[in-house]
């Protein structure tokens, strides 16, 4: 048994090593390149008949949430960590229209709720602008109590403190910019 392995091996051998010659200088053909050896040529696996076209990178836009869960329209630490992360977004980087869109719960009247999201919109807006934004990019909206995320009272009546705060907020909205007819 022993022999027909090693006449097995020996018959898997085809060809012996050759030096290389001085026309082919240091270089190994990539066929023959051993495992460790980088190799010389790089070969492109497109037709050059295939007409390459550039492919347009489609973004999603970015939607995110700053919450005012205190009350009042004054940017917590929170808040302003999410501006940060908005700021190096790649919509933001863009230049793409950004919509702020203002909300409150539903203690007080209509107005006063309209009041409350508009200032906080207002609050990010100030902000961004402090950061560079530029302030035609912006739009503000105020929905006061309209759109709650949570529901401001438990089944009982009694308010709902968590979902009052989840309430007053500001939605953020960054679309791609418009592209240029073809």
């Amino acid at each position: 048994m022993a022999l027909a392995a090693v006449a097995a091996l020996a018959g898997c051998e085809t060809q012996s090593e050759q030096p290389a010659s001085e026309d082919q200088g240091d270089a190994t053909p990539a066929a023959e390149a051993s495992p460790t050896q980088e190799p010389t040529e790089t070969v492109s696996i497109l037709r050059p008949e295939v007409e390459q076209t550039n492919v347009p990178v489609v973004v999603e836009p970015l939607e995110t949430t700053i919450g005012f869960p205190e009350g009042g329209s004054e940017l917590d630490e929170a808040a302003v960590e999410e501006l940060q992360k908005v700021l190096s977004s790649m919509q933001y980087g863009r230049g793409g229209p950004i919509l702020l869109s203002g909300h409150s719960d539903t203690a007080g009247s209509d107005r006063v709720n309209l009041r409350a999201g508009l200032e906080r919109a207002e609050a990010v807006r100030d902000w961004l602008i402090e950061m560079g934004v530029a302030e035609d990019r912006i739009e503000v909206l105020t929905f006061g109590e309209q759109n709650p995320i949570e529901p401001n009272a438990l089944p009982d009546g009694t308010p709902n403190e968590e979902g009052r705060a989840a309430n007053r907020r500001v939605e953020i909205l960054i679309t791609a910019p418009a592209q240029p007819a073809a």
